[in-house]
């Protein structure tokens, strides 16, 4: 299933995203560790995955539960993070097959996700998904607080910090504006919730600008994998 990536290829561009990742901590005096390099895998095919966490991905990221439960067996030893729309009707899978939950909202899905995964022995970090566009997925930052603390008081699922997906920029610089006011968010969510430490943003095209601007996680999918068909 899904495409195919020459193995020198891929090893090359996860050099260089890895050396974009190094230039921007430096920049604003970081250390490399503080970012994940999260593996967007959506559509690539499973022994691609493979190939991947042979050349050192440790995190990959998933927008559909098939893909998730189709390719996870090939990187078993990897943190799998569901990077898609959690809907209601599949979160119990999700809370099955991911470790790690970004895109979170208000309503009826992250309370199923909960339940099962605390049925499952499970606490599931799960990551706010702020829509500063009023074009997303997500929540308005004014209700930020509020859904973090009724996430915060669910059982199963802990509250690991913030996302967004800004509009696809231009230019790179373009996306600091949102990157740097879901830094902001974040410090405001830590005061009541501590725990609350991850920012995960920044994709293929803008991932140097939000490390600078605090990301602790960076998704990226085409510059690791090349560009896929849409969908």
């Amino acid at each position: 299933m899904g495409i195919t990536v020459i193995a020198e290829t891929l090893e090359e561009n996860l050099a260089r995203i890895r050396d974009g990742i190094d230039r921007a901590c430096a920049r604003v005096a970081r250390e490399t560790r503080t970012v994940r390099l999260v593996a967007v895998s959506k559509t690539v095919s499973r022994e691609d995955a493979a190939m991947a966490a042979a050349a050192g991905i440790r995190d990959f990221g998933e927008n559909y539960v098939r893909e998730l439960r189709e390719k996870r067996p090939a990187a078993p030893d990897a943190t799998w993070h569901f990077v898609g729309t959690l809907q209601t009707n599949t979160a119990r899978h999700v809370a099955e097959l991911a470790d790690f939950v970004h895109g979170i909202g208000p309503g009826k899905a992250v309370e199923r996700l909960a339940r099962r995964a605390e049925a499952s022995g499970k606490t599931l970090p799960v990551l706010l998904q702020v829509d500063f566009t009023g074009e997303r997925a997500g929540i308005a930052p004014e209700h930020v607080g509020a859904l973090a603390d009724d996430v915060g008081s669910l059982k199963g699922v802990a509250l690991a910090g913030l996302m967004t997906l800004p509009p696809m920029p231009e230019r790179p610089e373009d996306a600091r504006p949102y990157f740097r006011r879901l830094r902001e968010l974040g410090e405001e969510v830590r005061r009541t919730h501590p725990g609350a430490v991850e920012l995960s943003m920044g994709m293929s095209l803008d991932y140097e600008v939000a490390v600078e601007e605090g990301a602790t996680m960076v998704r990226i999918g085409t510059a690791l994998f090349g560009e896929r068909p849409l969908g």
